[in-house]
């Protein structure tokens, strides 16, 4: 079986800082990506053009809610719809690692493959008229004249909590795969058979133990009134301190 690279990305660590968007903006700017411009981002009716995006969803109903930070670009999927609809040939998936990529000199931006994604993964760059997408910054990750530490997607190396890898989800001992299958690695809306090359990993419950001296700090957050500790315990989870 080839290789195939992807992305899997840890929603239990996401802060949605955006680093992520900012990095791989950053990069792929300078690269060969082209501009990857942006249209009054600070005006009326900003847009642009992005290879990831982070979605802030609340989830649930208030006082048992919860904020979900979820970043998306392109999956790379293992069958991907946007290829055989491109009329020219544009849009194809590599042999060696899986990725799908764009030749901008075949791309006409007739946004078929737009069209054809499911995830909304594809964007038309309105200065040059092609589409661009993720490309797993293939730049980079082969670029012989990089530190072998640094050969990884600009939106990896940028993730302050390391809920971003990547690797080859083919091999079974690569350390995308072992998080898969360890911590329930699942693949965005299956359903469609488009057979999504990269994976999340489900939010966890997680607990905390408070100890009686953490109690006791001025600036404990489990303190209403600053002077007395809110609770007597010595065990709370993350949602009894988020309700307090």
């Amino acid at each position: 079986m080839n290789k195939q690279l992807a992305l899997v990305i840890d929603l239990n660590v996401c802060v949605g800082c955006h680093a992520c968007v900012t990095s791989c903006k950053e990069w792929n700017t300078s690269g060969q990506a082209g501009s990857v411009p942006d249209e009054r981002p600070y005006g009326k009716d900003p847009s642009g053009t992005f290879f990831n995006r982070v979605q802030t969803i609340e989830v649930g109903e208030y006082p048992n809610c919860e904020t979900v930070h979820f970043p998306k670009s392109c999956l790379h999927c293992e069958d991907p719809p946007c290829v055989p609809v491109c009329p020219t040939g544009a849009s194809y998936k590599r042999d060696d690692d899986g990725i799908v990529l764009v030749e901008y000199d075949k791309c006409i931006g007739c946004e078929y493959c737009s069209w054809a994604c499911p995830y909304g993964a594809r964007e038309i760059d309105a200065r040059q008229k092609v589409m661009k997408k993720c490309t797993l910054c293939v730049d980079r990750i082969y670029d012989d004249a990089l530190p072998t530490s640094e050969r990884k997607p600009a939106c990896v190396l940028a993730c302050t909590t390391n809920a971003r890898l990547v690797g080859d989800i083919h091999d079974p001992d690569s350390e995308v795969s072992v998080a898969i299958r360890e911590e329930g690695g699942y693949q965005l809306m299956p359903e469609w058979g488009t057979n999504p090359a990269n994976h999340y990993l489900p939010r966890r419950k997680q607990r905390i133990t408070i100890h009686e001296d953490e109690l006791t700090r001025a600036n404990n957050p489990l303190r209403r009134d600053g002077l007395h500790p809110a609770v007597p315990v010595t065990d709370v989870t993350l949602d009894d301190v988020t309700s307090w």
